[in-house]
C-alpha cells in the first residue's frame, strides 16, 4: 500500500502512481523562486528522492518568494534549509543537498544517469543550457522554466515544447543558444506571454531591471504568486507523467 501521508493523492493517482512516485528520484536544480515550491510539491505528492542543487545563501530579498527564506535561516544554505523543512513534511523522503553551481564542469557530481525526472529552476542563461544540454544527451525528462520574473498573473502561465514557446524573452535566448550548440532536442517549457506596461511616472519601466544592494547585479522584480505557480506547473508535470503510465 502506498504511504499514507499521501492517501488523499492516491484516490486519484491509484495505488500504482502513487507507488512509482514513492520510488522516483528527481534532480531540482536552482532552489529559488520557483525551484523551491517544486520541491515543496513534489515531497507533499510523495516523491521519494529529491535532489537540490543550488550554490547560493538564503538573503533578505528572497523572503518575498522562496519557501525556505525565513528570518531565521538569513545566511545559510538555501540546501540546507530547505531539506530541513523537506525532512519535517516527510522523513521518509531520501533528500540529497548539492550546495554547489552547475556547470558542464560539475555535472558528473550530480549522477543525472541515475535520475527519473530533471527540473530546470535555473535564472543563469550557460548554467541553464549547460543542463539541458546535458540531461537531453542522457535521455532524461526534463521540465525546465522560463522566465518568471517581471509577472503578475499567474494564470497566463503556460506549458509548451520549448521549440514552440513565443512571447518569452529568456526561451527565445535558450532557443537561440541550444541552435548555437547544435542541441534540438525536445523538452517542456513553463513560461508566460505576460508583459507588463510601463510602470508610473518616476518609477523603473517594468521591462528594465535595476541595480540591486549595490552589487552591480541587474535583477529584476518577481512576485510569489507567479514563481511559486510556475513551480507547482512544474511538480505537476512530474506527477502527472507518472499518473499517465498507469491511466493510459
Amino acid at each position: 500500500m502506498a504511504n499514507p501521508l499521501f492517501r488523499r493523492l492516491t484516490l486519484i493517482t491509484g495505488e500504482g502512481a502513487a507507488r512509482a512516485l514513492e520510488e522516483s528520484r528527481v534532480i531540482v536544480v536552482g532552489i529559488g523562486g520557483v525551484g523551491s515550491w517544486a520541491v515543496e510539491a513534489l515531497v507533499r505528492s510523495g516523491v521519494g528522492s529529491v535532489s537540490l542543487v543550488d550554490s547560493d545563501r538564503v538573503c533578505v530579498s528572497n523572503t518575498n518568494r522562496q519557501i525556505q527564506a525565513t528570518s531565521a535561516h538569513i545566511g545559510r544554505l538555501k540546501t540546507e534549509a530547505l531539506e530541513e523543512r523537506l525532512r519535517d513534511i516527510n522523513p521518509g523522503c531520501r533528500v540529497t543537498s548539492f550546495p554547489r553551481f552547475f556547470t558542464k564542469e560539475t555535472a558528473d557530481s550530480f549522477d543525472i544517469q541515475g535520475a527519473d525526472f530533471i527540473i530546470d529552476a535555473i535564472d543563469t542563461l550557460q548554467s541553464k543550457l549547460d543542463l539541458i544540454e546535458v540531461t537531453l544527451a542522457a535521455g532524461k525528462k526534463l521540465f525546465s522554466s522560463m522566465g518568471m520574473g517581471k509577472k503578475l498573473d499567474p494564470t497566463l502561465i503556460r506549458t509548451a515544447d520549448i521549440w514552440k514557446t513565443d512571447g518569452c524573452p529568456l526561451a527565445r535566448l535558450v532557443r537561440n543558444g541550444l541552435r548555437k550548440r547544435n542541441c534540438h532536442g525536445h523538452f517542456t517549457a513553463v513560461y508566460s506571454k505576460e508583459r507588463l506596461p510601463m510602470m508610473e511616472a518616476g518609477e523603473a519601466p517594468a521591462e528594465e531591471g535595476v541595480a540591486f544592494g549595490g552589487m552591480g547585479k541587474t535583477v529584476f522584480g518577481s512576485a510569489v504568486t507567479v514563481t511559486a505557480a510556475a513551480g507547482m506547473v512544474l511538480a505537476s508535470l512530474v506527477i502527472r507523467d507518472v499518473y499517465a503510465r498507469f491511466n493510459p
